[in-house]
Order: C-alpha cells, then structure tokens, then sequence
C-alpha cells in the first residue's frame, strides 16, 4: 500500500461482523497490517451494539438476524460506510442490500486488495474532500503544486520534505510518530534506521526558518507547535 493510502487508513475504525471466525481473523488481520483500527463481532446483534465505526464489513449471513436487516438498521442510525461482504452474487441479493443502505458489495471469494481499494473508495465518496492548501500559522502547503510558503515567501523543499511537512500539516498539534512518517513519507514497508528522519527534520527545520514550528515529542514523535503569523511593521 502506498503512503497516501497508509495516511488515509491512520484514524479509520472499521467494525468487522462475520461469524465464520476463520475469515474474520484473516480480515482482522489484513486490515490491521494496513494500518486500520478493527474490532470483530459475530453476530447481527453484537454488530448494532456495538460503537459506530467508520466503515462496516458486513457478512449477510449471520446466525441470528438477516444481514440486510442489520443493514437497515444501521443505515437508519449511522453514517458509516457500509460494505456488505458475502457469499451471494446474484443481482437481486445486491440490488437488496444496495437499497437497504450500504455502500459497496464484496462477493466471497475476494483478495485483499480489493478490499482495500472497496473501503478507500467508499471513505472517498463519504468524507469531504481534503483541502487543496494547509494553512498553520505563517505556513501554507499547496497539495496540488506541491509548493510551500512562510509568511508569502516561497520555500523550496525536497519532495521527501515536502511529504514530511504534509505528514504534520494535516492535523497540526497531533503527535505523528516517527515510524507513521517514515511509512508515509518514505515507504509503507519501511525498515531502514528512524535516524534518517532527524535529518530530513534539521533540514526542514533550517528552510523554514520559524523557530518553533517542528517540535520534537521526545519518545513519540514531532508535531507543529502552535505560532504566530509575523506581523509586518508599518
């Protein structure tokens, strides 16, 4: 999986409801690995007690209530994006569950990229779409150019510093640890020394030239402090 793909799964809650435990663990598995925070329940009504997720890989065939029902009840009360997962492919099975309120529908057998791209695209169709400048401060990153600037002054960055930067300024304040970064910035299977990162940081830290702006969490990671957009003197 790509970094933009690794940054996007970051804060996704995805709510398992299969029955065959099998099947579960196997996609309990695969979407942690991808960097999604999963939890798994097996039947209809763990499903509708359990915290409404970002998205719900849905099995209709569940031993206690029929998966299209869970699936209206659900929808009536969530937002969540809802993939229905099964083992039934005829058109009618999914023209029922599409109108009862999810999203996507997944036959059995699927792999896991599939899976992956099926929940992305659904994210995509939910969410907002993301700004084309960050804005923090004196800092504004253009995401489409890819061009940075401090206070109006144009900053040229490597694109490895540019995707560091883009890592923290899009949730300035949160804490982004070092290894988040390098999946991000550098690679999803990353295996090199975190050392390489500090570098990156110094460099960064010397073109932008606004003390303060990169703050080292000491055991955790970096994040964008809290600053002033300098005022010009008349």
């Amino acid at each position: 999986m790509n970094a933009q793909a690794t940054g996007a799964a970051e804060e996704t809650r995805v709510l398992v409801v299969e029955d065959d435990r099998g099947i579960a663990e196997s996609l309990v598995r695969g979407l942690r690995q991808a960097g999604y925070a999963v939890e798994d329940v097996r039947t209809g009504r763990a499903a509708l007690a359990a915290p409404s997720p970002d998205v719900v890989l849905l099995d209709l065939g569940l031993p206690d209530i029929d998966g299209v029902e869970v699936c209206r009840r659900l929808r009536a009360r969530s937002t969540a994006a809802i993939i229905a997962v099964t083992a039934r492919g005829e058109e009618a099975d999914r023209v029922v569950a599409l109108d009862e309120g999810a999203d996507d529908y997944l036959v059995k057998p699927f792999g896991l990229a599939e899976l992956l791209a099926r929940i992305r695209a659904v994210l995509r169709r939910r969410r907002p779409a993301r700004p084309e400048i960050l804005r923090h401060g004196p800092l504004a990153l253009d995401l489409r150019t890819r061009q940075v600037s401090v206070d109006g002054r144009a900053v040229a960055l490597t694109p490895k510093e540019f995707s560091l930067l883009e890592c923290l300024a899009a949730d300035p304040g949160r804490v982004v640890s070092r290894r988040q970064i390098l999946e991000r910035a550098w690679d999803a299977h990353w295996y090199g020394p975190t050392k390489v990162l500090d570098v990156h940081v110094a460099a960064l830290r010397r073109k932008l030239g606004v003390p303060g702006l990169i703050e080292t969490v000491y055991g955790h990671g970096f994040r964008l402090g809290v600053v002033q957009e300098s005022q010009e003197q008349p």
